[in-house]
């Protein structure tokens, strides 16, 4: 990977777009602490959230296509915006335990991953999508269910072939029996799961991770038989959160460098002071997250707010590839590309610096 000059000039954008998945991310933290708005407020130049905005504008942390939108996201869509011609970059990963889990009814006698063998595991459909080739990147439930059971079998040296995937119902709808689907990257309570299809005993066991999952379960009256957050090898858990990637548009280096290594530094200090006030932490994750204080503590563990920084480092960077691969051979991805082509680390190193420097 090639390392490139540092952009000599910067001008200010018209404004700064950003947009994380519920779950815990300094940018969030950063966000709800005022602090990003403050970085910006006294040259004028107003920080937008997706999440609060017309659901035209929020369709784009889905397909990238919004010049100088900063993504802290999931990586199925980052890898689908990226394949589909989108000329992204990924600038930063993270990795955050989110509750992985394998949901089976009480009754199943499944408790570990043995146990799936000749199991029906729900499966969600393809999404619908007026662009054809989104239809991959937008199926996050079918990526995520996928992975998941792929990470469970292999520890159990079990393969797809052993067990029998059945295709369930993959929309998007509120947990708490709302009756009303939810705008893509709206909502509250959002599910890709198909906890219905496990509870009628349709399936045997659903994949499901994070907090607001947790709190469906728990309403459905089904119970955890496999953590994947418990298996030891962290590869068995990578999935479209884990890593985490944090990806811009090529004109946002090329533009407005000096702009996107201000707001990384503004989240670098978000992750500093997570890891000395879990307490306001938590507070704040409840709404975004969308899920309940149990939930949170449970989904996230005891740790996770001294993790939140992100890095280009080895490790995460094999991880990714990794995922990478699997998404490719299950059909996730247009075309495949270069990872090393992907990442510009400059901006994370710029915004670290910086941030040394104001200590």
């Amino acid at each position: 990977m090639a390392t490139q000059p540092v952009p000599s000039a910067s001008s200010a954008p018209d404004e700064i777009w950003f947009t994380r998945c519920p779950v815990p991310t300094a940018t969030g933290l950063a966000y709800k602490l005022g602090w990003l708005t403050e970085e910006f407020a006294a040259e004028g130049i107003p920080v937008r959230t997706l999440q609060e905005s017309t659901p035209e504008i929020a369709l784009r942390h889905y397909d990238h296509r919004l010049p100088t939108l900063i993504r802290e996201g999931g990586n199925i869509l980052a890898f689908a915006a990226r394949a589909q011609g989108e000329p992204t970059k990924l600038v930063g990963l993270t990795w955050i335990e989110e509750s992985q889990v394998i949901l089976v009814r009480p009754d199943s006698g499944i408790t570990d991953a043995k146990h799936l063998n000749g199991k029906r595991l729900a499966l969600p459909g393809w999404t619908d999508h007026e662009i054809p080739s989104h239809i991959r990147g937008t199926s996050i439930g079918r990526g995520m269910s996928l992975l998941g059971y792929k990470g469970a079998l292999h520890t159990a040296g079990l393969t797809f072939d052993d067990v029998e995937l059945v295709e369930v119902d993959g929309t998007i709808r509120n947990i708490g029996g709302a009756g009303r689907d939810s705008q893509p990257g709206r909502g509250s309570l959002n599910k890709l799961w198909a906890i219905d299809a496990l509870v009628a005993g349709e399936v045997d066991a659903v994949y499901v991770k994070g907090a607001s999952a947790l709190d469906g379960a728990r309403e459905a009256g089904v119970v955890v038989g496999i953590d994947l957050d418990a298996l030891p090898n962290r590869s068995s858990r990578v999935n479209n959160g884990t890593p985490r990637p944090i990806t811009v548009h090529q004109s946002l280096i090329d533009d407005h460098f000096d702009y996107l290594v201000r707001f990384l530094e503004s989240t670098l200090r978000a992750a500093d002071w997570a890891a000395q006030n879990v307490a306001r932490v938590h507070e704040i994750l409840q709404s975004e997250t969308r899920g309940s204080v149990e939930a949170v503590t449970q989904a996230y563990g005891a740790e996770f707010h001294k993790t939140l920084h992100p890095t280009l480092d080895a490790e995460r960077l094999a991880l990714f590839d990794q995922q990478k691969k699997a998404l490719g051979l299950f059909g996730f991805l247009e075309r495949d590309f270069a990872l090393a082509d992907w990442v510009d680390p400059r901006p994370l190193q710029a915004a670290y610096e910086r941030l040394e420097r104001s200590r």
